[in-house]
């Protein structure tokens, strides 16, 4: 079972996001050992600020060590102004395989449910069935761009795998909880061959689905026909949550106009 490279201190924990569908979010780890390579946006501008030096560096997950203390002082102060808190943005709240990040991301939601605070979790790890017993307020969701082991392996090298999260995803539906699905960054043709189709179909007992095209890959600005393919999936995306009742959002850009 690995363990998380070290513990650091900070100063503050909630803080109000700039994401479009979000409000605010607690980061409680610095660096994630899934690695993804779509490129990460989070990676990049930690890079860019000088808060980690390279992949390798990003790789080695740092939990922050006085999470709980710090919800603690800020909960109060700041409850009246949420709505709710997304777990996490930088990060992953159960990056796979370990335990000492999955336990500090229950707890932290056991504090802001006993402040009457929704959260919002989504992750590209295992969501443990412990989080049924949680506050019915709570949304739990996955990130799932394909269905293909291999190119997961490829570009989320340290993720589950796909069939794993979508196990956990659905014992926790079945166990009566809020459930979502984001599938997000959704790669062109070029990057891999596959039917958005299938992935739908897979989750299609969730309360809500998002969908988002890639950004900041050369691969997909060279696919010449990219504007039409995210046109094209988002409508898809859109009729199928139409006929089966499942709430959607398309993600700022995904859809354009040529």
């Amino acid at each position: 079972m690995p363990t998380v490279a070290g513990y650091i201190q900070r100063k503050s924990m909630l803080y109000k996001t700039g994401v479009e569908y979000g409000d605010y979010t607690i980061n409680f780890v610095q660096g994630c050992s899934h690695g993804c390579k779509y490129p990460c946006y989070a990676f990049m501008m930690k890079r860019r600020f000088g808060q980690v030096k390279s992949y390798d560096d990003w790789c080695k997950p740092f939990l922050v060590a006085n999470t709980l203390q710090l919800l603690d002082r800020e909960i109060p102060r700041l409850k009246d102004k949420i709505k709710s808190v997304q777990l996490c943005f930088t990060t992953d709240p159960f990056m796979y395989g370990y335990e000492e990040i999955c336990h500090m991301s229950i707890e932290a939601i056991k504090k802001l449910n006993a402040a009457q605070i929704k959260c919002s979790v989504l992750t590209k790890g295992v969501l443990p069935l412990d989080l049924a017993a949680l506050s019915k307020l709570n949304e739990y969701g996955i990130t799932l761009v394909s269905l293909n082991e291999e190119y997961r392996r490829r570009m989320e090298p340290g993720a589950a795998p796909y069939k794993l999260r979508l196990e956990a995803l659905k014992k926790l539906h079945d166990a009566g909880c809020k459930t979502w699905v984001s599938i997000e960054p959704y790669p062109t043709p070029n990057l891999i061959q596959q039917n958005l189709s299938e992935i739908l179909e897979g989750v299609s007992f969730v309360d809500k689905i998002i969908f988002g095209r890639t950004n900041y890959s050369r691969e997909v600005s060279s696919y010449t026909k990219h504007r039409d393919f995210y046109n094209e999936r988002a409508q898809e995306v859109i009729r199928f949550c139409t006929e089966r009742g499942i709430a959607y959002h398309i993600k700022e850009k995904t859809i354009t106009r040529s």
